[in-house]
């Protein structure tokens, strides 16, 4: 087998450590059928070749600062790939921009945004347009209710079905 190949057990793996990171090997070797230092070596390839990009902690925003969610379509005038790099640069340190697509449709980007208030918002916008001449226009959604939020790779298939 190649030694970067992704095979049936590491998709097990995957699975499981998506959710949750503090699994013990222990516990997901019992389960696919490895002794816990294989599932070990495991890991620390996926880790090595990227795989596994990191281990975090999902927060309940609910529990936390109840921020509100507003999904941003932003209008580039012509295709212009330097502003988009630029862009994307410029996001990067934002923390309020959680996540930023480059799409087809409409708008050329969309983004996912965090804020306390329209306001804070507002704000964000007005920075984005001046930092970023080349956004024409912003349309924006404010998300009323998350019916569904992830942050796991159906890895097991795309129709829901479960790995082993």
């Amino acid at each position: 087998m190649n030694d970067n190949a992704i095979d049936e057990l590491d998709r097990q793996i995957l699975q499981r450590v998506q959710q949750d990171c503090l699994l013990k090997s222990e516990v997901i070797a019992a389960e696919i059928g490895l002794s816990a230092s294989a599932v070990q070596r495991r890991l620390k390839r996926l880790r090595q070749q990227g795989v596994i990009r990191a281990e975090v902690a999902v927060l309940d925003n609910r529990q936390l600062d109840r921020l509100m969610t507003f999904i941003a379509g932003l209008e580039i005038e012509r295709e212009n790939y330097s502003a988009m790099d630029r862009l994307r640069r410029w996001a990067d340190q934002q923390p309020a921009i959680q996540q930023l697509y480059y799409v087809t449709g409409a708008v050329d980007l969309v983004a996912i945004i965090l804020a306390r208030d329209v306001e804070e918002y507002d704000h964000l916008t007005a920075e984005i347009m001046a930092n970023n001449p080349e956004i024409r226009r912003i349309t924006t959604n404010v998300v009323l209710n998350s019916l569904k939020t992830g942050s796991q790779l159906p890895i097991a298939g795309l129709s829901g079905e479960k790995a082993g």
